[in-house]
């Protein structure tokens, strides 16, 4: 999908729309008590290898991609589209500007994580294309001055 004529088109966060970008990911259940996802945002901007792409209609955000590099796959993070406009599939041009930020890069391969109990985001995925793969992830927490969260 050629995102450059997306209504509303795709670019990149501007770091003065983090809160609203944290507000979509909110309202769309995307965010947990042990992640700050103001510092997930600002590492994601501040990154040479990553961003958040992001859709707005005037000045409202309707949707977000976090989207970076690892040096062998690309992964997206904080997909969120706004209730009100799901299904005008805005989530399928999000994924399409991720792939071809990664596909950019020279990277084979896009991932996501997808939370087992979410099955209308396993669903979506599906219906673009993606599938499940036989993969356990694995993750250690570090401690952190808000007490490891």
């Amino acid at each position: 999908m050629d995102t450059s004529s997306i209504n509303p088109p795709i670019t990149d966060l501007a770091e003065s729309e983090i809160e609203a970008a944290v507000a979509l990911w909110e309202a769309c259940g995307l965010t947990r008590p042990w992640n700050d996802p103001r510092a997930d945002a600002r590492l994601a901007l501040a990154g040479a290898t990553s961003t958040i792409l992001a859709a707005r209609e005037g000045e409202r955000l309707v949707a977000t991609a976090m989207v970076g590099a690892d040096g062998h796959r690309g992964w997206v993070y904080y997909l969120a589209v706004d209730p009100e406009r799901r299904g005008q599939r805005l989530g399928e041009a999000m994924m399409r500007a991720a792939e071809a930020w990664i596909r950019a890069r020279g990277l084979p391969k896009l991932q996501l994580m997808v939370r087992a109990d979410n099955l209308s985001a396993v669903r979506f995925y599906e219906a673009i294309g993606y599938r499940a793969e036989p993969v356990t992830v694995m993750s250690v927490r570090f401690a952190t001055e808000d007490g490891g969260r």
